[in-house]
């Protein structure tokens, strides 16, 4: 992890789809107390984008306050208008030094994560389970989600069925009717591939699984050291990057 010898300020991003509830605030910001006590002279900043109600290029370049900051979304896998809403909010601050990290997922440690929220809710050999998935409209975040679903299979030894909250199919509710065909007097549960509680998190909890695992991040829970390595090892990938960038077009010149 190299985050320790980069000193760009680090501007993290939280991507919501709706107004953050106070529950997901709480989520997002022992996130960034874990990272502020890890790295305690860096300069970190947090803002929440609702992506759903907001120009998300526009809601960028408000946001970004600071020359040659690098901006880490913190979202697990970036659907089309977060993807080119962020991209169109860098092309806006061209000059300015700014470095856009990738998404989070997907990663082993997220997987290490979500099988350490289903241990904890007691996960048993007969059990269907299933895998919620905010889901997008973009195939690439779709791939990745199903991604992040084989790599879980092949933590536990199971099949992990994929069921996406919205945009891409299967949906929750329809993954969670096969599966109860498939597999009729399990009992079916579902993991949360979410990053912290809010209206999707709602969304799982009401689409009639019978054990449903926490997000990746609970409010008054320790946030694990692998998400919070995770962020900081984004956050390093793209100041280097760009770190080479500036050094390759100095040569040029």
């Amino acid at each position: 992890m190299e985050s320790e010898s980069t000193s760009a300020p680090l501007a993290l991003l939280a991507v919501t789809h709706g107004a953050p509830s106070a529950e997901n605030r709480a989520a997002v910001v022992s996130l960034v107390d874990a990272i502020t006590a890890r790295n305690p002279a860096a300069d970190i900043s947090i803002d929440f984008i609702d992506a759903q109600h907001t120009d998300v290029a526009s809601a960028l370049t408000q946001a970004t306050r600071t020359r040659g900051a690098v901006i880490v979304p913190l979202v697990l896998s970036a659907g089309y208008h977060v993807r080119a809403g962020l991209a169109l909010g860098l092309d806006r601050l061209e000059g300015e030094g700014v470095e856009l990290a990738a998404a989070l997922g997907p990663d082993p440690r997220i997987v290490d994560v979500l099988a350490a929220r289903l241990e904890a809710i007691g996960l048993q050999s007969s059990d269907a389970l299933i895998l919620a998935a905010a889901g997008s409209n973009d195939p690439r975040a779709v791939r990745e989600c199903f991604e992040t679903g084989r790599r879980l299979a092949a933590r536990l030894g199971r099949p992990v069925t994929v069921g996406f909250i919205a945009a891409a199919i299967p949906r929750l509710p329809d993954a969670i009717e096969m599966v109860r065909e498939v597999h009729p007097g399990s009992r079916v549960v579902i993991g949360t591939y979410l990053l912290a509680p809010g209206n999707f998190y709602d969304s799982v909890l009401a689409a009639g699984g019978d054990v449903v695992a926490e997000p990746l991040i609970v409010p008054g829970s320790r946030v694990e050291d692998g998400l919070v390595e995770l962020v900081l090892d984004r956050y390093a990938e793209a100041a280097t990057a760009g770190v080479r960038t500036e050094r390759g077009a100095g040569a040029e010149r």
